[in-house]
């Protein structure tokens, strides 16, 4: 509810200030350029520290007939308004060791002084300079809602400069660009909204009074303005400006400007005729002006004019996060309560494929009018008027749930429905394997056994995701439900990349578990890293199979079940030294090794140990831990002379197995239990936990994971797969 509190009013803020939000930040743009531009006129004088007043003041009078002031730049240039000996006033930049003239003081460029009205006040005077306040003090808001919603997606504000999670372009780079200027964007809108209220004197009164300094006539007098140590020992790098004389006479002074005073120096004597401290609220305004424009600071205007383009971004992004957000959505956000609607449709997807179907069946029955409530299996819970549940679910691994659906048997039998309800389940999955559709199975037999729900459609099953056969389903549907649906076709799925030649280098003999290791060259030179998948495509059929991929060296390993009605499998058996088959290697991005980790937890069970037999290869100076599951001691045989080879190469490698059905008969989650102190340790140090292997191990996982985090860590589980610090690529 926090986090929904915050975006709100973050995306509230930034809708209302966005019109002028735009004005300031490309006014900004542009005069960022301008000091950038002054600086390289190249007048900027060095070593301003070792150049006297009196140096810089006696040359002026040597080389002009009269002086009437004098102003040290922030940039560093030295200006004087001078009367030259032609008689003609003059606003130079001078070289202050001889006084000579460096260049004229140009008009300013029509397009900055055109920026600074439309910036400050809009044009509307002081009506535009309160606007101009107020979005300055709405922008600090958007920018400290940001940045706790930006802190709440990298798991706390220590955690701010952790890896970004990988995601489409506007999301990726308004997290990457609001960590870099988010300092520099509240330095924006803080001095803003001071330069605002000091401009309608809501500060304390900051004008300074002189109180003159009584002197005596025993004061000894110079001739030279070089003799007096005042001037003498002042250098200009304390002087902001000095307004001269105008006349010889001794009731006149010099009014010099320094960093944090204004005094009054006898023109004859030297002495200090009065002194005042500029107040804070003076000291605090210049300050403010510096910060807010770059004045006199190339690196700084720089990092202002990124800044302000970056708030343009940032209204791009987050409009077009806003749209994707919505669009992505959409079917959740304009359904009605869940205990309005009569038909309710819950989904059990782990790849987005089955969750699709059941997105165009709800589009379809929402467009005739009906209350439909679509949500995942684990958020089952009680709906008030409901007359039908439809259930659409995948089945993974050996008849295992998806991991939006794991944790449905076990909330359904804490569920008492308010009234008898009407169901049908969809199974889909593939007949290539033998637990076809089994967990659909399973949800069908535990609403069949309960009294309050009678199947007003049999079980179906959908073979490969096959569009025609959901279509078959919903025609089916629709005369039973007495409605007439129109399901939108599904987008074409993207091939795969092309196939090219692998020689086969070598195959082990089936273990105990019917697994065995097949090694391969490809034969054309291609990319890839442990962790991507190898794809097969089964002879005479539109079906593919993918293997995960170990990199050892310029090789392909992979470790496989040989399953005994398995094409694929028993294809790839057949295999030897020196054959030849046809792959294309898919790049799976979302489950390789972070480049930069110090720790990691790897977790497997069975053949999903493949990619981590070649992680552990390609980085030997990180501290893993792998957890691996197998039967027996003898299911780890094939795999043994590679997890020594990595163990003597990595001192800081440590492998962990179970065996369920020799010794203690543990599960691989019983480990991560035992070693609780070395995964969080893991998990707090910003390391990557990452888990290959059967679904039904996935989940079991899962919940440890869960558990630990809940009992000794503030991250969540969910947190932890948002910060990319667990990787999962499951079956």
């Amino acid at each position: 509810m926090t986090i929904s509190i915050w975006r709100y009013s973050h995306f509230i803020l930034a809708l209302a200030s966005s019109l002028f939000l735009i004005i300031a930040s490309v006014t900004g743009v542009i005069l960022a350029i301008e000091p950038i531009s002054h600086q390289a006129k190249g007048y900027a004088v060095q070593n301003l520290d070792k150049i006297s007043l009196g140096t810089t003041i006696d040359a002026l009078k040597k080389n002009y007939d009269d002086v009437f002031a004098l102003e040290v730049e922030t940039s560093g240039f030295v200006k004087a308004s001078v009367l030259t000996l032609e008689m003609e006033i003059l606003d130079i930049y001078i070289d202050p060791n001889t006084g000579l003239e460096l260049g004229r003081i140009q008009e300013r460029p029509f397009i900055y002084s055109f920026a600074t009205n439309l910036h400050r006040s809009l044009f509307l005077k002081s009506i535009g300079r309160f606007f101009v306040g107020l979005i300055s003090f709405i922008l600090l808001l958007i920018t400290s809602t940001g940045v706790l919603l930006l802190a709440k997606r990298q798991g706390g504000f220590k955690r701010l400069f952790s890896k970004v999670q990988k995601d489409y372009f506007e999301l990726r780079y308004h997290v990457i660009l609001s960590r870099w200027f988010f300092i520099p964007i509240v330095i924006l809108a803080f001095t803003g909204v001071y330069l605002s209220v000091e401009k309608f004197e809501l500060l304390p009164n900051a004008t300074i009074t002189h109180i003159e300094i009584s002197s005596t006539d025993t004061t000894e007098r110079f001739e030279r303005i070089m003799d007096i140590p005042f001037f003498k020992t002042t250098t200009l790098d304390q002087i902001r400006k000095v307004d001269f004389p105008f006349s010889e006479n001794p009731e006149e002074y010099y009014q010099i400007a320094l960093k944090n005073k204004e005094i009054r120096i006898n023109q004859q004597t030297g002495q200090t005729v009065s002194e005042v401290n500029y107040p804070f609220v003076a000291l605090a305004s210049h300050l403010s002006w510096k910060l807010h424009t770059g004045e006199g600071n190339v690196f700084w205007s720089i990092i202002l004019l990124l800044a302000s383009a970056s708030i343009l971004f940032f209204i791009y992004s987050g409009f077009a996060m806003t749209l994707k957000r919505r669009k992505k959505v959409k079917t959740i956000s304009i359904m009605p309560d869940k205990d309005d609607c009569e038909l309710v449709i819950l989904v059990g997807s782990e790849t987005g494929t089955t969750f699709d179907f059941a997105r165009r069946l709800y589009t379809s029955l929402n467009a005739t009018g009906k209350k439909v409530y679509l949500t995942e299996l684990n958020n089952y819970c009680t709906f008030a008027k409901a007359k039908r549940i439809i259930i659409l679910t995948a089945t993974y691994g050996e008849g295992e749930p998806p991991s939006n659906a794991r944790k449905f048997e076990a909330i359904f039998s804490t569920i008492q429905q308010p009234k008898k309800i009407l169901y049908s389940v969809v199974g889909f999955g593939s007949l290539e394997y033998p637990d076809y559709c089994r967990f659909a199975i399973k949800v069908d037999a535990l609403l069949q056994i309960h009294p309050d729900f009678q199947p007003f459609f049999p079980l179906y099953k959908i073979n490969n995701a096959d569009a025609t056969d959901f279509e078959n389903w919903v025609k089916q549907l629709s005369k039973q439900i007495d409605i007439t649906l129109s399901i939108q076709q599904p987008k074409k799925i993207k091939r795969q990349g092309k196939q090219i030649p692998f020689e086969v280098l070598g195959r082990t003999g089936l273990n105990v578990d019917d697994t065995f290791l097949i090694r391969l060259k490809p034969k054309k030179k291609i990319k890839f890293t442990s962790g991507d998948l190898l794809v097969i495509l089964i002879k005479g059929t539109p079906i593919t199979r993918k293997y995960s991929i170990a990199r050892i060296g310029d090789e392909i390993l992979l470790s496989i079940k040989k399953h005994e009605f398995g094409q694929c499998s028993s294809n790839l058996y057949r295999l030897n030294k020196g054959d030849t088959i046809k792959a294309a290697v898919d790049i799976n991005q979302h489950f390789h090794f972070p480049k930069k980790t110090t720790a990691a937890v790897l977790i497997a069970n069975g053949t999903g140990i493949a990619p981590f037999l070649g992680m552990i290869e390609q980085n030997c100076d990180t501290t893993i831990n792998l957890f691996w599951g197998g039967r027996s001691v003898a299911s780890s045989a094939i795999y043994d002379d590679i997890l020594k080879g990595t163990i003597s190469k990595n001192q800081n490698n440590t492998i962990h197995k179970s065996h369920s059905r020799e010794g203690n008969k543990e599960y691989v989650q019983n480990l991560v239990i035992q070693q609780k102190d070395s995964v969080l340790k893991t998990v707090q140090e910003g390391g990557v936990v990452m888990i290959c292997g059967s679904l039904a191990m996935q989940h079991d996982v899962l919940d440890v994971l869960e558990n630990l985090l809940a009992e000794y860590s503030a991250t969540s589980l969910d947190e932890l797969q948002h910060n990319s610090q667990l990787k999962m690529d499951c079956y």
